[in-house]
């Protein structure tokens, strides 16, 4: 992901100020019951971002669109096979190892939605909105309902390394906060190893919260506030 700057201690301050979340005891780990999945799936667990629309950015109109893996998935596996998104989302291989990743989702509960984010109506990145509390991440940080989380990639090169990955972070926080009413926080949580990464977030209005130990990867906890929002 693309960065306007490069912090000397990105995280360093806030992880001294409110340590290391592995293990706090007021999270909860949900284990849903089977039959109340399809329930739900019918509450709209993430406010339908088919229907967000369209922001206007420096960049130019950016909008969300869920992934069809009928039309998308030749893209989108190209896209993992990139060796700069492969270092971190770890993907590359034939079609069917993105087919996989996206029907996790597609043919889930509704808790995580994969976009196509298109600038100017042209596919360029793709996005992971999910709800974040409930996620396996709200093991390790102290969650709040509605929290919602995203992960996202640049898929062609030529976007990357120009400051578009801040402004398109912004912009889709700003989408979650203007379409969730009942989300108060937007959530990330990039590898802490990921300088150009977290820096992005820093740059669109995120702060970092802390450093958290996941099963995969250590991670800089970033946060955007709604309530911060017309500070930022």
């Amino acid at each position: 992901m693309p960065s306007t700057e490069t912090p000397a201690d990105p995280v360093g301050s806030a992880t001294r100020a409110f340590g290391n979340l592995r293990a706090i005891d007021d999270t909860v780990e949900l284990r849903l019951p089977v039959d109340l999945l399809p329930l739900l799936a019918e509450a709209d667990l993430l406010d339908s971002p088919a229907i967000w629309g369209s922001t206007d950015t420096p960049a130019g109109a950016f909008r969300l669109e869920p992934v069809r893996a009928d039309r998308d998935l030749e893209l989108l596996t190209g896209w993992m096979n990139d060796p700069e998104v492969d270092a971190s989302w770890e993907l590359a291989g034939p079609a069917a190892v993105t087919e996989a990743h996206l029907r996790a989702q597609l043919d889930g509960d509704g808790r995580s939605i994969p976009c196509l984010g298109l600038l100017d109506g042209t596919p360029m990145s793709y996005w992971e909105i999910y709800r974040a509390d409930l996620d396996p991440l709200s093991r390790y940080y102290p969650a709040r309902p509605h929290d919602t989380g995203i992960h996202l990639l640049i898929g062609d090169g030529t976007n990357r390394g120009r400051g578009l990955g801040t402004t398109l972070l912004r912009a889709v926080a700003d989408l979650v906060l203007d379409n969730r009413p009942r989300c108060t926080r937007v959530i990330a949580e990039p590898d802490i190893r990921n300088t150009p990464s977290v820096s992005a977030f820093l740059g669109s209005g995120f702060r970092c919260f802390a450093e958290i130990d996941l099963p995969e990867k250590r991670a800089a906890l970033m946060i955007r506030e709604r309530a911060l929002r017309n500070l930022l």
